[in-house]
């Protein structure tokens, strides 16, 4: 039966080719009336049809002459499809969907025509159940070649935009000065993304200290303007005026804020991009295909007009292009707002920068700090960098240091929220990677906040988790550079000789506020003496070297710093920054410590309400051996009520630690991932008042997850006249 089978699909798919063309129009319709939205772009439109005609050549053809389905390859024509797919930002999903709604219809279209000239219910059954199983082969087989296809082009725009995003942030507003940031967009434009770049600024946005939505036809001054390697430099020179009607499309950019996108032909060259005679002939040789209408908004409010043309040769703009042009455009339109309000807002900027970052860093036994603070000495105005020394439980403590993009108030506040919202973080105990997942959601939602035509909220961000139990350093990146770590000279060496210096190998994650994108942690086992050195990037970067340059200065400098950690920083500072900086710098060196051994008590607790008792037992004898005979009432009833919690809550293994340290510390760990929570026992409850008795008796208390269980802690301050902190630290 299976050869009749196979002959008769050879058969079916012989006599079905002729009208192939049909029943790939069938096809066709149901995938308009399903996914209506995918047709609104003109590639994708014109090459669907092609692609399906090839999957149903292709399916005829394997039909026929009976090919196994290890030979399928997708289609040329819906290989395009799927990268056009990607090239729009289509979801991944859409593609799948396209083709399960293809291979279904051709599907039903076979087994229509089976029924219809089959002469046996037996061939009929047969043949649908083969169909089936060669259709789902043949679709998973497709699908899997166009997602790769997909995934490939996506993350090549992915990268590229980073890349251009990353430029545009360093590129555009390294000054204060109007024509100079405004000439930095055009190059950026022409750099990446067109032939020829314009800006034109309007003229009250170059003489008043607000300006609002035109009112009529504007006079703007064109301030600068770039082209490509290949194209030839344009009649208007910078400096002239012109006015657009108000019937125009650029007037009409200007009046609503919204960008535009033109196709041009060489008969219809548009009368208001014609400025003189002369230039009219100027852009008839340029030969302009596709231009980008991008307005200069900056807190709702015009400043001007960016163009962004392209040439006959070169490819239209697409949506993505558009939105990477928006983006740039949008971080100059705020550095050349910030240009005319830089007067009145630098020394209110710098004294809410001050007055956010930390004046006293805690004394924290984990670590030794020093840290550095200098706002831009250049008419960039006062950035959105930041660091921060937070204590967390089980003595261990997080680093921080942040940039914030852009520069003045907004970025000062932004920069005092994100602090805020790192610190909140903290506070739950979550995993670097965890933190900056959260981090940057905290990002979008800022963005969203927004009003339009404001600056886009994007920023970088280094945290780090150092334990001097384990000596563990976990850190993720956003954006940042990776800190520098300086090994500790060997207890029986030269003090004085140099150390190794080493820049950690993190992978280093998208800048806040992109979204969608992962964050990793890296984990580093540092030698107790060690030193962290963490900065922001107005250290390193500079126009007169390039970044491996300064690094490498870096490297030498820390390679041979003194004992003092402060004296450190003057150095590096001094050495990396011999005038005033053109941008924000923050700098954070951390010298680790290690907790000696004899102040960490652990012991492992088997899954029995009877232990309660020894595990109480436990925590006396020790409290006796650190002399805290005092402390320890309080310390057996957290034990007992913490370790009842883990029996009666939690699952094994579970296990008691006490650290000595600037204070005492109670942990139990359980592998659950239930985390507990006060409540209010009634009169005649005979539960629910443990964790109560806790919060009240010891000063801090909470909980932190990892990937193992859950940790509950609870912190006592030691007797004022104990000293054990500084002994317990190597």
């Amino acid at each position: 039966m299976g050869i009749d089978t196979h002959a008769f699909l050879s058969d079916l798919a012989r006599g079905l080719a002729p009208r192939a063309d049909q029943l790939t129009d069938v096809v066709l319709r149901q995938l308009l009336d399903a996914l209506p939205e995918v047709w609104k772009y003109e590639d994708i439109a014109s090459v669907a049809p092609v692609a399906l005609s090839e999957h149903m050549a292709n399916i005829l053809e394997f039909l026929e002459h009976g090919l196994g389905m290890t030979e399928v390859r997708t289609p040329p024509a819906a290989i395009e499809f799927a990268r056009l797919l990607a090239e729009h930002g289509v979801p991944i999903s859409e593609l799948l969907r396209v083709h399960r709604i293809v291979h279904a219809g051709v599907l039903d279209q076979l087994n229509t025509e089976t029924a219809r000239v089959a002469g046996s219910q037996e061939l009929i059954n047969t043949t649908t159940l083969t169909l089936s199983a060669m259709a789902f082969e043949y679709a998973d087989r497709t699908a899997e070649q166009a997602v790769v296809v997909y995934q490939k082009e996506r993350d090549r725009w992915l990268q590229r935009r980073l890349i251009v995003i990353n430029e545009a942030g360093t590129r555009i507003g390294t000054t204060l000065d109007t024509t100079r940031t405004a000439q930095e967009l055009a190059d950026v434009g022409a750099d990446h993304l067109a032939d020829l770049v314009t800006v034109d600024l309007l003229s009250s946005a170059l003489q008043e200290e607000e300006t609002h939505p035109v009112a009529g036809p504007a006079t703007l001054r064109r301030i600068a303007q770039a082209v490509s390697d290949s194209c030839p430099d344009p009649a208007v020179v910078t400096g002239q005026t012109h006015t657009y009607r108000e019937d125009s499309e650029p007037a009409r950019v200007l009046a609503t804020g919204q960008p535009s996108r033109l196709r041009i032909t060489a008969d219809d060259v548009p009368p208001w991009l014609a400025l003189s005679a002369d230039h009219e002939l100027a852009l008839r040789a340029l030969g302009p295909r596709s231009m980008l209408l991008v307005p200069l908004w900056a807190r709702g409010s015009p400043l001007g007009l960016a163009q962004f043309v392209r040439r006959q040769t070169a490819e239209p703009f697409d949506d993505d292009e558009l939105l990477l042009a928006q983006e740039i455009a949008s971080r100059a339109a705020v550095n050349i707002d910030n240009a005319r309000r830089y007067t009145q807002e630098r020394s209110t900027a710098l004294t809410l920068q001050r007055s956010l970052l930390p004046h006293h860093v805690p004394d924290e036994s984990a670590v030794e700090t020093a840290s550095r603070y200098l706002p831009s000495g250049s008419r960039a105005g006062v950035g959105g960098d930041w660091f921060d020394v937070i204590p967390l439980s089980g003595a261990r403590v997080a680093l921080v240091v942040g940039d914030v993009i852009g520069h003045g108030l907004h970025a000062a506040a932004t920069m005092g929220r994100l602090r805020t919202a790192v610190r909140t973080l903290a506070d739950i105990d979550l995993t670097p990677d965890e933190l900056l997942t959260h981090l940057d959601d905290v990002v979008i939602r800022l963005q969203r906040e927004e009003e339009r035509g404001t600056d886009e909220i994007s920023a970088t961000c280094l945290y780090a988790v150092y334990d001097p139990v384990s000596r563990l350093c976990s850190l993720a990146s956003a954006g940042h550079l990776p800190p520098a770590v300086v090994t500790a000279p060997p207890a029986d060496g030269d003090a004085s000789a140099p150390r190794a210096v080493d820049f950690s190998e993190l992978p280093v994650g998208p800048p806040l506020g992109l979204g969608g994108l992962p964050f990793e942690s890296a984990q580093l086992e540092l030698p107790p003496g060690s030193r962290l050195v963490l900065f922001t990037d107005g250290l390193v970067q500079s126009r007169s070297r390039d970044v491996e340059t300064a690094l490498a200065l870096l490297r030498d400098v820390l390679a041979r710093a003194p004992a003092s950690l402060e004296e450190t920083c003057d150095q590096v500072l001094s050495a990396l920054l011999p005038s005033r900086p053109a941008d924000d710098v923050a700098l954070l060196v951390a010298r680790t410590t290690a907790l000696d051994a004899g102040h960490v008590a652990t012991w492992a607790l088997p899954c029995d309400p009877a232990v309660v008792s020894k595990a109480r037992a436990h925590a006396a004898d020790q409290l006796a051996a650190w002399d805290l005979d005092d402390m320890a009432f309080v310390t057996e009833l957290v034990v007992s009520e913490l370790v009842t919690n883990a029996i009666r809550y939690g699952k094994s293994p579970i296990q008691l630690r006490l650290i000595l340290q600037s204070a005492l510390t109670c942990e139990v760990f359980d592998a659950s991932s239930t985390a507990p929570h006060l409540r209010r026992a009634r009169v005649f409850d005979e539960g629910g008042r443990g964790l109560l008795l806790v919060a009240q008796l010891t000063e801090h208390w909470g909980t932190r997850h990892n990937r193992e269980g859950k940790v509950i802690w609870a912190e006592q301050l030691l007797p004022a006249s104990s000293a054990r902190a500084p002994s317990a630290l190597a």
